[in-house]
């Protein structure tokens, strides 16, 4: 990445110079559900409900409530975009991923009089502190449990081992010093030192940070077994950015944060408290959620008890809508990447590209595209979608493809299910699994065959040409021309 772009404004500033990539706007704009409807509109795409489209990211720069504050959406809605902060193409965005994982740098800590984010602070014992009326966290729609925090990257340490981990949470502002934080079953190592420390009867310091270098987010999207327990993701950070991350001392409790972040909340994962998530509204609704559904409340979730907020001068609060092509981004390219790697160690040289698609939320589904170069090879494409199960587990469903399908365009991808593709034949079930619990499908309701919440039949759609009728099924060749020298006008 440019060595100058270290934060979220030098990231902006950059992509100033594509026309139409961000824009801004001066117009007034409740954070309760009017922002993200408008931008809805404008660009979410993603599985939210239609009518919506791809388009730029959207500057609010007049926060109802938050004088001087301004809200900043859809940095990731764009395949396309994203690239371009990451100095690659669309199409090449997993492979620099994995470059990062394999030349990490450790993050280092700076003094607090380099750290911006720490340039006003609020802490909880000061008169009338309520972190709702500091930040200016959106509700998505009026049905949401309350304001959440979307793309709040929160920072904690093995209280045992003193190893860092970063991801990004569900975060509900509760109360003036109290979120709720909500954490995917058995997936997240949050959730380990959590409960280490609550097993000590101790709360667990946490920082979240908001606002941040756009190559952080990204890698704070990586799971398991890509970044195994104790492996702090802003090393992956390090090696997008070819520069270490810079960390911050906190004021008020012992842990760290992302030191150019425009927002931090400092606060502590407190034992043995538990609230429920529609604690405001008993709507049973907590926020729109990825597969596109607003997701239910939790009945019990961890608190954070809130001891500062800090923030640059003008701050710009981060945020995305759940069901949008931004958590495609966040949450798709680090599952491609951790494909590429797994399948790419198992089976050097055959697997050509990877898609976490939008229509799966960057986690359900993943294309493949793979190549047979010998007879041997037949087979082993299923053997690819084995391993890019147990690379990401939150997998539901992969297609395969072969090397002259555009995995990017659904259409292609559509075409060879259809003309390589025969359902009692190309098909592989594989029923029990444990998968992610936002699926409505993945219960027993849907299905009584399934024993809980989140368990599903994971498949396997072959679409590959068997190795011995390749030369069948070769696509129509085209003269190939250059169409430049053909001036188009209107009829």
């Amino acid at each position: 990445m440019n060595s100058t772009q270290d934060d979220l404004r030098s990231a902006l500033e950059y992509l100033k110079t594509f026309p139409g990539e961000v824009m801004q706007t001066d117009e007034p704009v409740d954070p309760m559900a009017e922002l993200s409807g408008v931008y809805r509109h404008v660009g979410a795409g993603g599985t939210v409900m239609r009518p919506t489209k791809l388009g730029p990211a959207l500057l609010f720069n007049s926060i109802k409530g938050h004088p001087g504050a301004r809200v900043l959406i859809g940095l990731f809605a764009s395949r396309e975009r994203t690239a371009r902060l990451l100095k690659t193409t669309p199409e090449r965005l997993a492979f620099r991923l994995v470059e990062a994982l394999e030349h990490p740098l450790d993050p280092v800590v700076v003094p607090q009089q380099q750290a911006a984010c720490q340039q006003v602070v609020h802490r909880a014992s000061d008169p009338g502190f309520d972190v709702r009326k500091l930040v200016p966290a959106p509700t998505n729609t009026p049905d949401d449990a309350g304001p959440y925090l979307t793309l709040g990257h929160c920072y904690a340490s093995d209280p045992e081992t003193g190893e860092s981990d970063i991801t990004i949470h569900r975060l509900c502002l509760q109360g003036p010093d109290t979120l709720t934080m909500f954490l995917t079953p058995g997936a997240r190592h949050i959730e380990v030192f959590r409960q280490k420390a609550e097993a000590a009867g101790k709360p667990l310091p946490i920082s979240i940070s908001i606002g941040i270098d756009p190559a952080i987010s990204l890698a704070t999207s990586f799971e398991p077994p890509t970044t195994p327990l104790g492996f702090d993701e802003l090393k992956v950070a390090g090696g997008l950015r070819g520069r270490a991350v810079d960390l911050v001392e906190c004021l008020t409790v012992r842990e760290r944060a992302i030191a150019h972040a425009e927002y931090v909340i400092e606060g502590e994962l407190l034992p043995g408290v538990r609230m429920r998530e529609d604690h405001n509204t008993d709507s049973g609704k907590a926020m729109p959620e990825f597969p596109g559904y607003t997701g239910p409340a939790v009945r019990e979730l961890p608190v954070i008890r809130v001891t500062a907020v800090t923030h640059r001068h003008h701050p710009i609060l981060q945020t995305c809508i759940g069901p949008s092509e931004e958590h495609v981004t966040l949450a798709g390219i680090p599952t491609e990447a951790s494909i590429l790697q797994t399948v790419g160690r198992a089976l050097p040289g055959r697997l050509l590209n990877v898609y976490a698609h939008s229509a799966g939320g960057g986690k359900y589904l993943a294309v493949l595209q793979f190549k047979k170069s010998v007879p041997s090879d037949e087979g082993r494409q299923r053997q690819a979608a084995l391993l890019a199960f147990a690379a990401f587990s939150e997998l539901k469903h992969v297609i395969l493809v072969d090397e002259d399908v555009d995995l990017f365009d659904s259409n292609d991808v559509l075409w060879a299910l259809n003309t390589r593709y025969q359902g009692d034949l190309d098909t592989v079930f594989l029923p029990g699994f444990r998968c992610h619990p936002l699926d409505p499908s993945q219960s027993p309701d849907y299905n009584p065959a399934l024993r809980d919440n989140g368990i599903t039949c994971k498949t396997i759609f072959d679409c590959t040409v068997p190795w011995n009728l390749k030369a069948e099924f070769v696509r129509a060749k085209f003269l190939d021309v250059d169409p430049a020298r053909f001036v188009l006008r209107p009829f």
